[in-house]
């Protein structure tokens, strides 16, 4: 979908884009195309070509990360044996509190590596890691999903489609009431099998259907089917659900102008702004509305005001004879 601009307000565009980016020479480009995600409580998709992985793989980490803590079953005996000074029948509770402490610090070490909380590890830590916590069966039951979900997200980030899709499936296995293993297998089949992805999504929210983030996946995907009511109807309820999410409100806006329903998308891009000022796509969506209702003015002072906090936009503007199109950036 492309919106038309004059020649002459092109012109004027591009002066100010230039002149912004002077005024501010050292801005780094965001991505436009990966708005934040409201993802589920992390421990973090077509059909399956091998079988379940049954050992663990050989990972070799390089560069100067530390070495994972080695929890072998022994442990605490080793540890307990070290630090105790009494006699064998008797317990030596401050040789018990040391080895319990640095158990519990080894353990969670080897949990934040498998988790990737802060997004620095290289994918082979995290496999490392998760393979630790699965081989040593530090989580139980249910719980179990969680590694294996947050492996196969490591997996998939090193591009191994089929482990990935392996421990996918072993979550969804191990807690198959639970609606996030089939949300994190719906987000890995959205990459290339939209049906299934929307199979998981709707298992997901059948289970909860206050899953934000897979109202907001399945509604992407319905943007993509062209299912605007779909999309719509999903938007709505997770703004309803968690009406102060910026975002979700620039997402709705942007269905709405897939529909050319303008004043409906003025409205939810001034809202997203209002409660996120700097978020660049809302700027250019509402200016995309504006053009649409023939105010060149307000059109202009959006685009500017979105490219120059997030100069990758400017790739959606381009010159077509003595016009200018914009095309409308994915969700």
């Amino acid at each position: 979908m492309r919106h038309l601009i004059s020649w002459q307000l092109l012109s004027l565009l591009f002066v100010a884009i230039t002149a912004g980016a002077l005024d501010n020479p050292n801005q780094i480009p965001q991505s436009s195309s990966d708005p934040p995600a409201d993802s589920a409580t992390s421990p973090g998709t077509g059909a399956a070509t091998t079988p379940p992985a049954t050992s663990a793989p050989s990972v070799t980490v390089t560069g100067k990360a530390p070495p994972l803590p080695k929890l072998a079953p022994d442990k605490f005996i080793d540890c307990y044996g070290m630090y105790k000074n009494t006699e064998p029948e008797a317990i030596d509770w401050a040789a018990t509190e040391i080895c319990q402490a640095e158990l519990a610090r080894d353990t969670r070490i080897v949990i934040d590596k498998c988790i990737n909380r802060d997004g620095k590890n290289a994918p082979a830590m995290s496999i490392q890691a998760c393979t630790e916590l699965l081989d040593r069966n530090l989580l139980e039951g249910h719980d179990r999903f969680y590694p294996f979900v947050d492996r196969a997200m490591a997996y998939n980030a090193e591009d191994d489609k089929p482990h990935a899709l392996d421990d996918y499936n072993t979550a969804v296995k191990l807690a198959p009431k639970k609606a996030q293993p089939y949300f994190y297998r719906g987000v890995f089949y959205s990459q290339t099998n939209a049906e299934a992805a929307m199979r998981d999504f709707n298992t997901a929210l059948s289970i909860d259907p206050k899953l934000i983030a897979a109202l907001r996946q399945r509604a992407i995907i319905y943007v993509d089917q062209k299912n605007f009511s779909g999309a719509l109807a999903d938007f709505s309820e997770a703004l309803r659900l968690r009406p102060k999410t910026a975002t979700l409100w620039s997402e709705r806006g942007y269905v709405c102008l897939l529909q050319r329903d303008y004043q409906s998308a003025l409205k939810d891009e001034a809202e997203a702004i209002r409660l996120d000022p700097k978020l660049a796509r809302a700027y250019f969506l509402r200016g995309a509305a504006f053009g649409d209702l023939g105010d060149s003015t307000s059109a202009v002072s959006d685009l500017v005001t979105a490219v120059n906090l997030d100069p990758s936009l400017d790739h959606y503007i381009s010159s077509e004879g003595k016009n200018a199109s914009i095309a409308l950036p994915p969700l």
